[in-house]
């Protein structure tokens, strides 16, 4: 082994810029690979983050316009949905798939502390949202029940409204679609403790209200939202029947066909409750998170297949630029190799000689691809991963932890070595079927 790897070594040292210039192909190929692999898991990862604020057996319900005259009445009313659709989807007939039912009603307010004041929606709310949305409480707690038959005026605070009303160096505004933050006078640059909000009360709209929990901030999330008692703001609003919208979660549903049958299903019957056709689709808006993830599941494995198939385009083109030094190898040793076949030396360690140094050269400079390919994920992660988008008024992040997993070294590494070997195989068998008496011949 030891005589192997002292004739791969004088071989590549012989010819030193053909070796690295080949390599460089290699090692071009390898980084683009893991570079592609890393952007996109990147880029998945950060709609995956985008999506974990929502549970995935979930289906949130909008109003909307009749598309189709229906009974009597002509195209483009407009729905608003109310306590009837609640109660149609939590009664009997939607039972046996429907959890909880979670409605919401909410307007524009403007929230005061001292000279601070920020202008937000505030949204009513039942403790179930919490789970729905995953909502994270960092300090105090959430809407409970008692908040909820009490009617309390009570409210829970996103950390970067809690920071900038107690004047200090919070997180910047995310530019969320509901409002602004305006500063009443200018902070003096502090660090504050979102939790020291906790208890105190703030003036909502001219009324007091106390602050019993703080929830993390989240670029993905709307900063200027914060929650309050369904109860409470149907009731201190004046809104009536009327909802903004609702949400539930469900079970029994496990497959894309089943979920659509129950949309199907559901659709018609708050239609009709609302006298719009039951196959009118955009009378009442459905998002259903199940089957949004089925869909995005199926995107980004077919991105994946896409990224992996470009990298190795990209890597074949090094592949075949060894291919083609082998070749040139094999013929520069004719001679070398008559010789040794005419002392006794088998055609197998003739092929093992030169598949060695090909695996040996798409190995060596493969890694030294690989690890600045790795080294590139991270400056990825450095730069573009800390900025965002803003796609519908919601700030997202560009790229979330863009590197690649060790399965996918493992399966880089197979496939350097497989692509070595196929590289030197071609010439090895050339090399192996070389004629002693031509080879002696051969200059």
């Amino acid at each position: 082994m030891k005589d192997l790897f002292t004739e791969i070594w004088e071989s590549i040292r012989r010819n030193k810029l053909r070796t690295c210039l080949t390599g460089f192909a290699v090692s071009w190929g390898i980084f683009m690979l893991i570079v592609l692999l890393g952007a996109g898991n990147g880029l998945m990862n950060a709609f995956m983050r985008g999506g974990d604020g929502i549970a995935t057996n979930t289906i949130k319900v909008y109003p909307g316009r009749t598309s189709k005259p229906y009974d009597g009445l002509k195209e483009g009313r407009r729905i608003e949905l109310d306590d009837r659709d609640v109660n149609l989807t939590a009664g009997k007939l939607f039972s046996q798939y429907v959890d909880d039912v979670v409605a919401t009603v909410g307007a524009n307010a403007q929230v005061s502390y001292g000279t601070k004041y920020v202008s937000g929606y505030i949204e009513g709310n039942y403790p179930s949202r919490k789970d729905i949305d995953r909502i994270e409480v960092t300090f105090g707690r959430f809407i409970n029940n008692k908040d909820i038959t009490d009617s309390r005026k009570v409210v829970v605070l996103p950390a970067s409204m809690a920071e900038n009303l107690l004047g200090g160096t919070g997180t910047k505004n995310t530019g969320a679609q509901m409002g602004s933050i305006h500063l009443g006078s200018e902070g003096d640059g502090k660090k504050v403790d979102p939790a020291d909000l906790l208890g105190k009360y703030v003036k909502i709209n001219g009324f007091a209200w106390q602050v019993v929990g703080i929830t993390k901030s989240d670029m993905t999330r709307n900063d200027n939202l914060f929650y309050a008692p369904y109860t409470t703001v149907k009731t201190v609003y004046a809104k009536g029947k009327a909802i903004d919208d609702l949400a539930f979660t469900f079970h029994g549903l496990e497959t894309e066909k089943d979920n659509e049958a129950f949309e199907k299903e559901y659709r018609a019957a708050l239609n009709l409750s609302h006298r719009a056709a039951p196959d009118d689709e955009r009378a009442i808006w459905l998002w259903n998170r199940f089957t949004q993830n089925l869909q995005m599941n199926k995107g980004t494995r077919i991105l994946s297949i896409a990224l992996w198939i470009i990298g190795l385009f990209t890597l074949l083109g090094g592949i075949v630029g060894v291919s083609n030094i082998m070749l040139i190898t094999v013929k520069e040793r004719t001679h070398e190799f008559g010789i040794r076949k005419a002392i006794g030396a088998s055609p197998w360690s003739i092929t093992k000689l030169i598949m060695a140094e090909s695996v040996c050269i798409t190995a060596v400079f493969g890694y030294i691809g690989m690890f600045l390919g790795m080294l590139a994920c991270e400056l990825l992660d450095k730069t573009v991963g800390q900025s965002s988008v803003s796609i519908m008024d919601e700030q997202v992040a560009m790229l979330v932890n863009p590197s690649v997993g060790l399965d996918v070294a493992i399966e880089a590494t197979l496939v350097l070595i497989i692509a070595g070997s196929i590289a030197g195989f071609f010439p090895a068998r050339k090399a192996s079927m070389v004629r002693p008496i031509e080879a002696l011949r051969a200059e």
